[in-house]
């Protein structure tokens, strides 16, 4: 592992490393201090890398993998398998957050990321602290959304089942409707939540398969090729326009800040069926106005990405990871398409007047590296894109990052960050889908960074 930049941490505040027992009680080391890992690079926090935990976020155990923190009096990164023999020698392991939506991570879990243990779930962990003067847990972020809707408080499934045997009952056949359900009970969706509350963005997946083989595809992992179990079910059929219909109209009709969306975790990628869904969003707009109509996806077939605009859609958001070839292909691992027709899918959607967003799956060490910001910042400077989200990525930091090529340290996320927005003002950041009524909220430009 390498290390550098041993600035100190954030200023009047002492932060210790945090770790778990092997029963998975969670505690503050007595000895060393808080550090993070950007890539594979140790580091201690800057100030403006720290913020307290977010309400909603969670702690988990790294499995069979020891801690690094920072000793001060000797200047230098330790990694602690036991604690002191004076706290009783017990063994460690590594603690990390998963973050609460609206926050990008700043830094990775600073640990000894070895071989003899297992593959992580589809997570994405960042780097936590205990403050000793506030009591309380700091976490590697930067707050990238003030949307509220989607604070895991909103979502309780008392309030959830009447609203699925309610329309389940008035749409008994409808397979997308039935699909939806188990999302948001078995799998707690909160978007599926959402179609069953009546309110803000909606999901409806279309696609069971996909032309990806995304490293860590949360709906489906081949068994040749599989790192680590899948997170949800992926779709097994196609719903037919009234399918789509029966849930996407009453939604957009009724719906505060009514959104719906094609492309989510629980399918391939919608623009394979495209055909479906153009047909599809004609017979929406048809019956109803009302609503933002949104298009998740890889962006892979251009000449579809200009048949949705000409149908009707609001917005599209196009996945990636890098603006980097090579990067890109690492992950995403296409099939019949090529990254320069994610690149012309991004520039028609634009000419044929979309809102134009990037799911960005971002990870420090990659994305902030210099040529990566670079090739950002050449798609964005045309204007071809107006908001990314600063999506982290889920997978296992050491699979993720023997994936990827060879490259050059990163300058940290919210040097990035700060970077881009100066470079490119007009540029939003985001985490979450906006209503077209949201799309260029007033004094956007220079809105940043959040508080």
């Amino acid at each position: 592992m390498a290390k550098q930049r041993l600035q100190p941490t954030a200023q009047g505040k002492t932060i210790y490393m945090v770790v778990a027992t092997a029963d998975g009680e969670v505690f503050e080391h007595p000895d060393l201090l808080m550090a993070g890992m950007n890539g594979m690079t140790l580091c201690r926090p800057l100030d403006e890398e720290l913020i307290p935990l977010p309400e909603g976020s969670r702690l988990f155990t790294l499995p069979q993998t020891p801690p690094v923190g920072f000793e001060p009096r000797q200047n230098r990164f330790v990694t602690a398998d036991r604690l002191p023999r004076r706290w009783g020698g017990e063994k460690i392991e590594a603690v990390c957050a998963f973050m609460a939506p609206a926050f990008t991570r700043t830094l990775l879990p600073a640990a000894a990321y070895g071989k003899d243990r297992e593959t992580l779930p589809l997570w994405a962990y960042t780097a936590v602290g205990w403050c000793l003067e506030e009591e309380r847990f700091y976490v590697a972020a930067q707050k990238v959304d003030r949307n509220v809707q989607w604070q895991p408080e909103r979502f309780d499934d008392r309030e959830v089942a009447p609203g699925v045997e309610k329309i389940l009952d008035q749409y008994p056949d409808n397979r997308l409707l039935d699909q939806l359900s188990r999302c948001a009970l078995d799998y707690h969706c909160f978007a599926a939540k959402n179609l069953f509350l009546g309110r803000w963005e909606a999901p409806l997946p279309t696609s069971p398969v996909c032309n990806s083989r995304c490293l860590g595809c949360l709906s489906y992992q081949a068994e040749e090729n599989e790192c680590c179990p899948s997170s949800q079910e992926r779709l097994t059929f196609v719903p037919t326009v009234e399918e789509l219909c029966q849930t996407a109209v009453p939604h957009l009709e009724q719906a505060e800040n009514a959104i719906v969306s094609f492309g989510q975790g629980c399918e391939g990628d919608p623009i394979l069926q495209a055909d479906t869904i153009c047909e599809a969003v004609r017979a929406m707009r048809q019956q109803t106005s009302r609503g933002t109509i949104n298009f998740n996806s890889n962006a892979s077939l251009p000449d579809k990405v200009v048949k949705l605009a000409e149908a009707g859609i609001d917005s599209i958001r196009v996945s990636l990871n890098s603006l980097r070839e090579p990067f890109y292909n690492a992950y995403y691992r296409p099939r019949g398409y090529a990254f320069a027709d994610v690149l012309e899918s991004i520039r028609v959607a634009k000419q044929n007047g979309l809102f134009v967003m990037l799911n960005y799956l971002v990870f420090p060490g990659i994305t902030d590296q210099p040529a990566e910001v670079e090739a950002l910042l050449k798609v964005i400077d045309n204007r071809q894109v107006d908001l990314i989200q600063m999506r982290n990525l889920c997978l296992d930091p050491l699979m993720y990052l023997q994936a990827m090529p060879q490259g050059e340290p990163g300058m940290g996320m919210k040097a990035m960050l700060d970077h881009v927005k100066q470079q490119a003002p007009a540029i939003q950041y985001g985490y979450f889908n906006r209503t077209r009524e949201n799309f260029y909220p007033p004094g956007y430009e220079t809105d940043w960074p959040l508080d």
